[in-house]
């Protein structure tokens, strides 16, 4: 009783941890000291007639005799009470006391409150606040779906959703768990709610978790794109943790007994043939009786949670594909394999792709650089003006035709100069530079003269911009080309030698 009086002393200066560490006691003798004195009502200083006795009667009053019985709490309505946000034991304590004054006390009443909790299942113990938490996984064991051309048989996930308060149930099938079967599991599992929780609790799954920690988890950049819309927080559970997701893993439970159990005989030819026979048995999982506690799953859900969920939002997640890309040496980055351009300032840079079924925009520490229309041609390239330098721009708008086109104005040997150009290259592109420098020359003399050059550089076989260049430059006729092209040296005989 000393140390109780100590005890009692401490409380008015002290935490109870330092009070234990003072009096080398455990905290939690503490903090049941303190408790037992406060139903007591018995505080420091005590009383000046009180003794040990006095005070071992008054915190640990005698057990009441045998055919006396108190009044017994509605623990169902406790174990409600306490899932309501800020409700405590000792807040439904003094309401019950308040009514029966001569009921239990305080560490009697928490003391036969856990003994009740006990005899309940087990997914039942943990309090949890209406629209605070839904728990989110998918079933180990798979359905099994026959293709109707083939006779393959495919297996299909099934993904369950359950609220913590309620265990109101959602599940439906998916071919796989992708990224994005997983975000659209979780869209279409808050539009069967009604609502959206303030947090989710999803295991680690790669999809969803690039790295598991316990202290900092690296969630996915599309998940928590999802998260910031509909205004969730990602709270991934530790791994190799089940009590942190006992919820979704009863629910995980249930929906393998009354959903893929229910369904092993059964033969489905459509994914979209088995999620409407999941969504029967849905209702009459989500409409049977507890055992042990009054209404279903969803007549808690329609009194407790439904409310305490936040809206969902005007617009539906669109879902949409993270990459880390580099931009290429030509300022294009590469997704799936097609080519988008970004500003050629960026080259070489990392920068992040955000895909959806539509659109692809490129990122640069979180500020759009890029956006096109998403194309699906393997090896193509989407590039835009505004992306290009100067020197580039100038080559883009060129094309065979306009060079082939260009030229004829010019003449029919200048026409066949470029033709020539554009035709021995495995690409004509690759002929583009040479074309053009052909064309220049023009502008440089005449036409008139390109042209003469043009049949000459034919004549002799040399059909390229070097030639007709060195043409031009020294005005050779037809004679004095072919005899210019010839090296200078003393044992070489011109035309003239044989006259």
């Amino acid at each position: 009783m000393r140390d109780i009086e100590e005890v009692l002393r401490l409380s008015q200066s002290l935490s109870a941890r330092a009070i234990a560490r003072s009096l080398a006691i455990s905290p939690t003798t503490v903090s049941d000291y303190l408790r037992r004195a406060a139903a007591a009502g018995v505080s420091y200083p005590l009383p000046a007639h009180a003794d040990a006795d006095w005070l071992e009667r008054r915190l640990y009053p005698p057990a009441p005799p045998s055919g006396s019985q108190r009044p017994e709490p509605d623990w169902t309505w406790v174990h409600t009470e306490l899932r309501k946000k800020h409700v405590t034991l000792d807040l439904l304590w003094r309401e019950y006391k308040q009514a029966h004054p001569e009921g239990y006390q305080y560490s009697h009443f928490c003391e036969l409150y856990r003994h009740w909790a006990r005899r309940i299942d087990v997914t039942m113990r943990q309090i949890h606040i209406p629209g605070e938490k839904v728990f989110v996984d998918y079933a180990g064991t798979h359905l099994e779906v026959i293709d109707a051309g083939s006779g393959e048989i495919k297996p299909a996930q099934l993904f369950v959703a359950a609220c913590g308060a309620s265990n109101y149930t959602y599940a439906e099938a998916t071919w796989t768990q992708s990224l994005e079967d997983w975000l659209g599991s979780h869209v279409r599992a808050f539009e069967f709610f009604g609502g959206v929780p303030k947090v989710v609790v999803p295991d680690n799954l790669k999809s969803g978790v690039n790295k598991p920690c316990y202290f900092s988890p690296e969630i996915n950049p599309s998940y928590l794109e999802l998260a910031r819309h509909y205004g969730v927080v990602i709270l991934p559970a530790r791994v190799a943790k089940p009590r942190d997701k006992a919820k979704v893993e009863s629910a995980v439970l249930v929906a393998s007994r009354w959903i893929i159990a229910a369904l092993r005989n059964q033969r489905f030819f459509s994914l979209a043939e088995l999620n409407t026979r999941i969504a029967r048995l849905l209702i009459r999982l989500n409409e049977r009786p507890f055992k042990k506690l009054p209404g279903c799953r969803k007549s808690v859900f329609t009194a407790t949670e439904q409310v305490a969920l936040t809206p969902l939002p005007r617009t539906r997640y669109t879902f949409a594909d993270w990459m880390l890309r580099r931009a290429g040496i030509d300022y294009h980055v590469e997704i799936f394999g097609h080519y988008y351009s970004v500003p050629y300032t960026l080259a070489k840079q990392q920068l992040d792709a955000r895909i959806t079924a539509h659109t692809v925009e490129i990122f640069l520490r979180g500020k759009r650089v890029a956006s096109h229309v998403r194309s699906r041609i393997k090896g193509g390239h989407s590039t835009q003006d505004a992306h290009m330098p100067a020197a580039h721009l100038r080559f883009k708008n060129y094309t065979p035709d306009r060079f082939l086109k260009d030229a004829q104005r010019i003449g029919p040997h200048t026409h066949a100069v470029i033709k020539h150009l554009l035709s021995k290259r495995k690409h004509p592109e690759q002929g583009f530079r040479a074309c053009l420098g052909v064309l220049r020359l023009g502008h440089q003399h005449s036409g008139a003269k390109l042209e003469a050059a043009c049949d000459y550089a034919l004549q002799i076989n040399a059909p390229n911009f070097r030639s007709i260049a060195s043409i031009l430059k020294n005005g050779l006729t037809s004679s004095q080309a072919q005899t210019s092209l010839l090296p200078a040296h003393d044992n070489v005989r011109g035309p003239t030698y044989y006259h």
